[in-house]
């Protein structure tokens, strides 16, 4: 027979199962006094533990089991699992029925119980009560330790071999003597606690300082009660069943500390993503926000083209144009692209942390933001060349009119008292002489109505194109017109009417002076000549481009050519004068008959503007020639902005192409792509000098109303849009390589894996633009992905279309595909971790309590689950506990 409670070897053999039951228990036999006293303190200690989770407790072990309800009770709580209704009588048979009902249950947990029966325990037999309680410890505390697949004394023991093997003096060989000292416990609680004591102040020749220290820290601290005294385990021999009992609290209290760890560790992570998720969703909504308001600002000023139909009010919305091209628009390119980036890296977020796809509010999709752009790009076409044509139409209404009151002031002049002489009747009073000194004057009078009928009628022409360009001051045009107009029918009816009066005084007056009438004749075409030349003389120099002024330049080098013969006929109507004075003269005539009697123009009248013609001209060569050299500059600048235009438009081109094809190269490490972007993004912002210097000369350009350039293949605005094109290729291709290396680094893919799935999506997605069902389909089959044909295989295709296009955007992206293949591969956190979390961390209760979430979590991520925590409706919860179950499902659902 072996005697159970025979002292323990000073070490364990191994193989041998130190919880196998052993076959026949020594009724007779004694328990060595020592021996018994730790024991019965250690295990009534250790029922303790257990029964004060029911609100009960012991005294005396072999006493308070006799009944069997707290035995039943101590095997409900450490187990978990209800045992069938005990019998309330106080009787003996009912007590045996109890303790027999705890004993089945033992045994049905695969417990043998050799020589144990219910009387014994009903009897209070220590030795078999205490065999009992020892039975229930290695079945319910120790047998489940398992370290190298040992046995459960051997993983004990191995346990406290490597967890003290660090420490000065202590040697675990085997549970009663390695333990003496009492360092062993003291490193044991540093090597877990080091903040509860200072092993290097403990001193091996003082056991009994180092035993309690160990056990006061234990029950303060790590809630083990006292279940050794120091003094026993110093003076006698320790009893190997007290300190293993002992030993493995302390082994599950460190386990359960290390999961509670691992548990708030993932909270602490799950929490973390879901705050920046959080946030980078306001980020997004804010910066959709802001951009929308401003497109909405400014695409009703773009779309308005109208003016006030003043050159002021067209010069300062041009000004105002432009502003918003150089100032405004830029930043906004950069918030677009930004909102992009950050929409995508978000999403990516999300579907790395296994949350649903971010739905932006209604109208602040990227599709909204995108097609809200594009309404302001297109308010934006034309709007330029629109204001440019405006002010050139009113800088030509301004010449139109000057040029109409310079006519209308000299034809009113011309004009001036023409109706009263028609009207006069001074024929009557005359005789002979005069009047056919009238009628041949009323015959030089007509000569001179039909030269004037040509600036008659350019005077209207004039008014009708200022009508047909909506000249804003056009009244006082269309009334001075009219009068002129009205004057002139009456001029032709009075003129008519006249000449056939003088025909019939012509009858009765013979004489007619010819030198007069020659004078009148020859002076008034040449005086009309005259006042045509003056007004050319004077009209404005507005022209843009090098042929105009090349047109005019001819004009006037012919002009100047015609002056020989004007000076000759100035020199015939100067001879005649001087004619009509000899005769006079010679012939004593009156000084009266020097007047003219066939014409109002002087000799001095012809003159004074064959003189204002002589002076006008080098005036005229020198305003051609200055303007000659104005368009001379202009085509400089044509020529120096098709140079660096023709040179930065192909660099664009390249450059785009270059990044273009690291994007679609699908080779190499995406560290090194990202290097060689980040490369080319430098170069290129390193570039933005030759930009601005095109933009400069541009502007130059546009100041001196230069508007077409022949010379360059590239106009500016093509080459503002590589620009932004280029720089909107970079960062979107930076975006998604950055994606890819958070895809492979959280998903533990490699990149020979990414540049297998690029290439298969590179294949199917021939027009760049995502991945259509279809196309989705036969990408899939080609990487080995199971879709089988039929009704079957299009669910699948649904489900999968599910993921990577949430939005139904028709379109699949090479992230969301790489995000699905990744995900099919690898390992997600799920709902059920998060739960079984929170659970390791409330000690299996359904609900968390406010002090467990603050003892196990940070500050900031405590406040925040309390703050978004429904509370537990579960029965007898305490106050402030929360129910976790919920707020875990709403961070995968929300």
């Amino acid at each position: 027979m072996v005697d159970y409670y025979q002292q323990a070897p000073s070490y364990h053999q191994p193989g041998y199962d130190y919880t196998q039951q052993e076959e026949e228990w020594d009724r007779e036999g004694l328990l060595d006094p020592a021996w018994e006293k730790q024991q019965k303190k250690t295990f009534t200690a250790w029922c303790n533990s257990h029964l004060r989770k029911a609100g009960t407790s012991i005294d005396t072990i072999e006493e308070d089991f006799r009944n069997g309800l707290k035995l039943m009770l101590l095997l409900e709580v450490i187990s978990g699992e209800p045992l069938p209704k005990p019998d309330r009588g106080k009787m003996r048979f009912h007590k045996i029925a109890n303790v027999n009902k705890a004993l089945e249950y033992i045994e049905s947990k695969g417990v043998k119980l050799v020589s144990i029966g219910a009387e014994e325990i009903v009897d209070g037999n220590v030795k078999m009560t205490l065999g009992l309680i020892w039975t229930i410890i290695l079945r319910f505390a120790i047998q489940d330790i398992n370290v190298e697949e040992l046995s459960a004394r051997d993983g004990l023991l191995l346990w406290c071999q490597r967890k003290t093997a660090p420490y000065n003096n202590v040697n675990v060989q085997n549970f009663h003597n390695s333990w003496k000292d009492g360092l062993a416990f003291c490193a044991l609680i540093h090597r877990h606690r080091p903040d509860l004591l200072d092993y290097s102040q403990l001193h091996k020749g003082d056991p009994i300082h180092n035993l309690n220290l160990a056990f006061d820290i234990a029950e303060k601290h790590l809630d083990i009660p006292r279940m050794l005294d120091a003094e026993d385990l110093v003076n006698s021999q320790p009893d190997e069943k007290a300190v293993m009992t002992y030993v493995s609290c302390y082994y599950h209290y460190f386990s359960g500390m290390r999961k509670a760890e691992t548990a708030a560790n993932r909270i602490c992570r799950v929490l973390k993503v879901n705050q920046e998720n959080e946030k980078m969703m306001e980020d997004y909504e804010n910066l959709a926000s802001d951009l929308l308001a401003w497109i909405a600002r400014w695409m009703p000023w773009l779309a308005n083209r109208s003016t006030d139909d003043t050159l002021q009010q067209a010069q300062q919305k041009l000004e105002d144009y432009r502003n918003y091209r150089r100032r405004e628009k830029p930043p906004r390119i950069e918030d677009k692209g930004r909102l992009e980036t950050l929409f995508n890296t978000l999403q990516t977020r999300l579907r790395l942390s296994n949350r649903p796809a971010f739905l932006p509010r209604d109208g602040h999709l990227i599709k909204d933001i995108n097609a809200a752009w594009s309404g302001l790009e297109d308010s934006e076409k034309g709007f330029e060349e629109w204001l440019l044509s405006e002010i050139m139409r009113l800088e030509r209404l301004e010449h139109l009119a000057e040029k109409f009151r310079r006519k209308c002031a000299l034809h009113e002049e011309w004009a001036h008292g023409k109706e009263d002489a028609l009207r006069s009747n001074d024929w009557r009073s005359c005789g002979l002489y005069k009047i056919k000194a009238l009628r041949k004057r009323h015959e030089a009078f007509e000569s001179d109505l039909g030269a004037h009928q040509d600036r008659v009628e350019q005077i209207a022409a004039i008014a009708r194109e200022l009508n047909n360009l909506r000249y804003p001051d056009i009244g006082p045009i269309n009334a001075r017109c009219q009068a002129i107009c009205g004057q002139w029918d009456r001029l032709g009816q009075l003129s008519s009417k006249r000449r056939e009066t003088l025909e019939d005084a012509e009858r009765i007056a013979e004489r007619l002076d010819s030198l007069y009438l020659d004078f009148a004749k020859r002076a008034a075409p040449f005086n009309n000549w005259l006042d045509g030349a003056r007004e050319d003389l004077a009209d404005l120099v507005i022209v843009h481009e090098m042929r105009e002024i090349e047109e005019l330049v001819s004009a006037h080098d012919q002009f100047k050519s015609t002056l020989g013969d004007a000076d000759r006929e100035f020199s015939s109507i100067n001879q005649i004068e001087h004619e009509v004075e000899h005769l006079v003269t010679s012939h004593g005539l009156d000084r009266e008959l020097l007047r003219n009697p066939y014409t109002d123009l002087s000799a001095s009248d012809i003159r004074r503007k064959w003189g204002e013609v002589q002076n006008s001209v080098p005036r005229r060569d020198s305003q051609l020639q200055a303007e000659l050299k104005r368009q001379q500059n202009n085509e400089r600048l044509r020529t120096i902005f098709a140079e660096k235009a023709n040179q930065v438009g192909p660099w664009l081109e390249r450059e785009l192409e270059q990044v273009l094809a690291i994007g679609l190269g699908g080779r190499g490490r995406l560290e090194d792509a990202i290097q060689q972007l980040r490369s080319i993004q430098r170069n290129v912002l390193g570039y933005r000098p030759n930009l601005d210097e095109l933009e400069r000369i541009h502007q130059e350009m546009q100041e001196n109303f230069v508007f077409e350039n022949r010379k360059s293949r590239y106009s500016m605005e093509s080459l503002r849009v590589g620009w932004e094109t280029l720089l909107t290729s970079i960062n979107k291709t930076i975006n998604e390589f950055e994606n890819q290396v958070l895809l492979r680094d959280s998903k533990g893919i490699s990149e020979e894996q990414i540049a297998e799935f690029r290439s298969s999506f590179s294949h199917f997605d021939k027009e760049r633009a995502g991945l259509d069902p279809e196309q989705l389909r036969a990408c899939l089959i080609s990487v080995g992905y199971n879709i089988r044909p039929g009704r079957d295989g299009d669910a699948e295709l649904h489900r999968v279309l599910a993921h990577v296009d949430p939005n139904r955007m028709g379109r699949v992206p090479f992230e969301a595909f790489l995000d699905f293949m990744t995900k099919e591969n690898s390992d997600q956190d799920t709902v059920e971790q998060m739960i079984d979390s929170f659970r390791i961390l409330a000690s299996g209760k359904p609900f968390i309590t406010a002090d467990e979430l603050e003892r196990e979590l940070p500050r900031d991520q405590a406040a925040y689950c309390m703050a978004r925590m429904a509370p537990s409706r579960e029965p007898g919860a305490p106050p402030r506990s929360f129910d976790y179950v919920t707020f875990s499902r709403s961070l995968y659902s929300q």
